[in-house]
């Protein structure tokens, strides 16, 4: 009787059944609260990133100089940059970066990681001063303290004469200064180092110890429970780590003063965009180098995702 006479106290609407409407307006109540707190991530999103990724697109079969209204050319920006030269060499030049930094800094910051991961004494201290790199290394101070460093008498060059070599311009030196951001991305192993650090501590310790006592050295360890257990996070590193890679832009900026030299050898796409869009003011093309590393980015994402089943493993 009791419950019938609380059901009985209910305010039940016409037409509706008590409970379902009560749980009804608690849920309308719950998706209006949290329609309210993301308006203003949804407004900032629709303003901020969709509304100028759609003009962007328009302006990429456009001629636009930022002074007058915009002329729709249809494709001849895609016409004009399977012609264009300096289009090629930044495309050749940031491949090269991709390619060679990505892999190296991985290798670097996992081997960082792994040492860490062996109970060092003071490890929230050291992982903090190894990350902080992270933090630092797409500033425009470090790039100029890069330059610094790399500068013909910079400290690379006054370390080499203390054992008598004379060391080359290297910012200066189309042969070198594009490695000289290479090493500048590496030493920002801090992210992806931290990451790997977290995936070793997930590894069950009694993996290693039934390994130990089936005689097993730890390169064997490494090889056969480290990575393959480790391959999810590798992964994951890694595609951060292209797309990271590829929207470089204040290094070489800096290290070049703007122009991508000496002779081209630091001319990473987004460089030569910016010079287009805000150097040459023609916005259309920059538009259309832009949607260009938007597939770039996008293909090399996806083929490294169809790869991932010969090489990652899951737990499940």
């Amino acid at each position: 009787m009791s419950a019938l006479n609380e059901l009985r106290a209910l305010k039940v609407p016409k037409g509706q059944k008590g409970t379902p409407a009560l749980r009804n307006k608690s849920e309308f109540r719950d998706n209006k609260a949290a329609a309210l707190f993301l308006a203003p991530w949804i407004i900032g999103f629709l303003a901020i990133t969709l509304g100028p990724v759609i003009v962007s697109l328009y302006l990429s079969f456009t001629d636009y100089n930022l002074l007058q209204n915009p002329n729709f050319t249809g494709l001849e920006n895609a016409q004009r940059m399977l012609e264009d030269p300096r289009l090629h060499q930044s495309l050749g030049v940031t491949l090269i970066y991709v390619v060679v930094s990505v892999p190296v800094q991985l290798i670097v910051a996992l081997a960082i990681a792994v040492l860490l991961d062996r109970g060092l004494r003071g490890l929230s201290f050291y992982r903090s001063i190894l990350y902080l790199p992270s933090l630092l290394g797409g500033s425009v101070a470090i790039a100029v303290l890069w330059r610094l460093v790399f500068g013909t008498s910079g400290l690379v060059n006054a370390l080499l004469a203390v054992f008598g070599i004379t060391g080359p311009g290297w910012i200066s030196s189309p042969d070198t200064a594009l490695s000289t951001l290479i090493i500048l991305h590496v030493w920002t192993f801090g992210a992806p180092m931290v990451i790997f650090l977290a995936g070793l501590r997930q590894i069950p310790r009694q993996y290693y110890e039934a390994a130990s006592t089936d005689g097993a050295s730890r390169l064997r360890q490494f090889r056969s429970i480290t990575l393959p257990l480790l391959s999810p996070i590798i992964f994951f590193n890694l595609v951060l780590g292209i797309i990271g890679a590829f929207q470089s832009f204040t290094q070489a900026y800096v290290v070049s003063n703007g122009s991508g030299g000496p002779s081209d050898s630091t001319l990473f796409i987004t460089l030569y965009l910016y010079q287009k869009g805000f150097g040459s003011f023609q916005m259309g093309y920059a538009s259309a180098i832009a949607w260009l590393l938007l597939i770039i980015i996008a293909g090399a994402t996806a083929i490294n995702f169809w790869a991932s089943k010969y090489w990652v493993f899951y737990d499940d």
